[in-house]
């Protein structure tokens, strides 16, 4: 499957870098336009969420684009249509004569691809330099977090949108509110999800750094929590001396960050927090709806704005303290910063509802780290009131199950049931004595089970559910496939009552983990 897209863009090139910082092997012959970027761009796994939206970016400002991923999907179908020349699998032969190359971390050296890009000497850039290219000129808004910076940076684009500020916009998950995950617009103003997992975060240069919190993960990575909290310094150090940073007031990592950057920088913190600048108060929950209120001071005066949202839990309420926050910085006043927020719908994968089946609602989360699943197992106990939650839980990462597994067992306890998949390996290669058995073995209470074989484990979720309930997938990996799947067991169980309930009881099974890696 191909597109095509004949547009060019003269200009000089600008010095190109490696994806590790490095003076690139050499370069190419090739227009370079505004973002000093040589054409074509070419990224290698264009079909990811954060590399297509690079490319989308890169599309509207008329670059030409190509790109390849290892299956054909609808994100590729879409990019073809705005004019990427697509090819799916990964072949050398894939690569332009000329251009820049575009990686991202899940690439490995020895792709196809990546391998005939190195031996030409053409350009290979990380997904964050790229992306940083293509916000050259704009007032960036770059938000980061351990967690929630999807969400986040999804608020402040529909919030901005909503005021008319036409913001360009690159995120690593689609918006129901937005149609897409990136786009390039009028506006001076371009609002980046900035990637902490990998150090990428520090290619940008915002104006405006938000940072939701800052706990220890991507330990694969960095080695240590000293390291993270080192990055977080480096990425509040990028601001200029105009710059501001958003920290929530809420989080230990990110108060920290707030209170260690030199006072010649601006800090305006958000929370619940007494000494919060942008303080949340008289939250009241009712289902999906939460209503709160915010109290700041414009020009020297107290104010106060009654928040509503229909996105559930107290980390949505923090999210959106954050997005108002940017708001304030921007001008925008604070009851339309209020309206744009009401108007927010969820980002993809973000207690997202997959649908009902006999009386049961199936909902789906990224949760992938311990905070995260105790937020949003939070939310989902608000949204089922007095009927029971059950979770289907895959691990991601056989680093992060081995360093969390307490946490991750003390927050699926949150649950009245939890059946735990095998781990999804992802960029990692399988750990005997790590598996999802890690967390279960210290989840001693009934209702908790080990269950290897993914089939067994819906039927187990499915018997185990009851008219009222709430279901919850949770995990980064393809645990998302599953909450349709529980949705037609559900139905067909509601048709034919025995349906879908044979093997349920969440036998433990400690097999070989065959299929983890997804």
């Amino acid at each position: 499957m191909t597109g095509t897209n004949d547009a060019a863009s003269g200009g000089a090139a600008r010095d190109l870098r490696n994806a590790d910082g490095s003076p690139s092997a050499g370069t190419a012959p090739g227009a370079a336009g505004r973002t000093g970027l040589l054409e074509p761009v070419h990224f290698i796994g264009l079909g990811g969420a954060g590399m297509s939206a690079v490319a989308r970016v890169l599309l509207g400002q008329g670059v030409r684009v190509s790109g390849s991923d290892a299956a054909d999907s609808r994100t590729l179908r879409a990019l073809a249509g705005l004019g990427a020349e697509v090819h799916v699998g990964h072949h050398a032969a894939a690569v332009p004569d000329r251009g820049t190359v575009v990686v991202s971390s899940a690439i490995r050296p020895t792709n196809p691809e990546l391998v005939e890009a190195t031996r030409r000497g053409l350009p290979v850039l990380h997904r964050s330099q790229a992306l940083a290219a293509a916000m050259t000129g704009r007032r960036t808004i770059a938000v980061a977090g351990t967690h929630g910076k999807t969400t986040t940076t999804a608020m402040i684009t529909v919030l901005l949108r909503q005021a008319g500020l036409a913001p360009s916009f690159a995120i690593g998950g689609d918006v129901a509110a937005l149609g897409v995950n990136a786009a390039w617009d009028t506006g001076e103003v371009f609002v980046a999800e900035a990637d902490e997992s990998d150090g990428s975060f520090l290619n940008y240069s915002p104006q405006i750094a938000v940072v939701t919190n800052a706990e220890a993960d991507h330990l694969d990575h960095y080695g240590s929590a000293d390291a993270v909290q080192d990055a977080f310094r480096h990425f509040a150090a990028l601001l200029p001396d105009d710059g501001l940073l958003v920290a929530c007031a809420d989080d230990e990592g990110s108060s920290t960050l707030a209170g260690a950057v030199p006072h010649t920088r601006r800090v305006r913190t958000y929370g619940y927090a007494p000494t919060a600048d942008i303080r949340i108060s008289a939250t009241r929950a009712l289902g999906s709806t939460t209503n709160s209120v915010l109290s700041f001071a414009v020009d020297g005066l107290d104010a106060q704005q009654d928040l509503q949202l229909s996105v559930p839990g107290r980390h949505n309420i923090l999210n959106a303290a954050a997005a108002f926050t940017v708001a304030l910085e921007l001008g925008v006043d604070p009851s339309v910063a209020a309206l744009g927020l009401s108007l927010f719908s969820g980002a993809a994968r973000r207690f997202e509802a997959r649908g009902e089946g006999d009386g049961v609602r199936v909902f789906d989360d990224y949760a992938h780290h311990p905070t995260e699943v105790h937020a949003a197992l939070t939310a989902a106990r608000t949204v089922a009131g007095d009927h029971r939650v059950h979770v289907l839980f895959q691990p991601h990462l056989f680093s992060r199950t081995r360093e969390f597994a307490a946490g991750f067992a003390e927050a699926l306890s949150l649950a009245d049931t939890a059946t735990v998949l095998p781990v999804y390996a992802a960029r990692e290669d399988p750990v005997d004595d790590v598996g999802g058995w890690t967390i279960t073995d210290r989840m001693p209470a009934p209702g908790s089970a080990y269950v290897a074989d993914p089939d067994e484990a819906l039927r187990t979720v499915v018997g185990n559910a009851a008219a009222g309930d709430l279901v919850l997938t949770l995990g980064a990996g393809d645990v998302t496939q599953y909450g349709l799947r529980l949705v037609r067991l559900l139905m067909d169980r509601e048709t034919t009552p025995s349906a879908g309930l044979d093997g349920a009881g969440g036998t433990d099974q400690r097999q070989a983990q065959g299929g983890a890696t997804g």
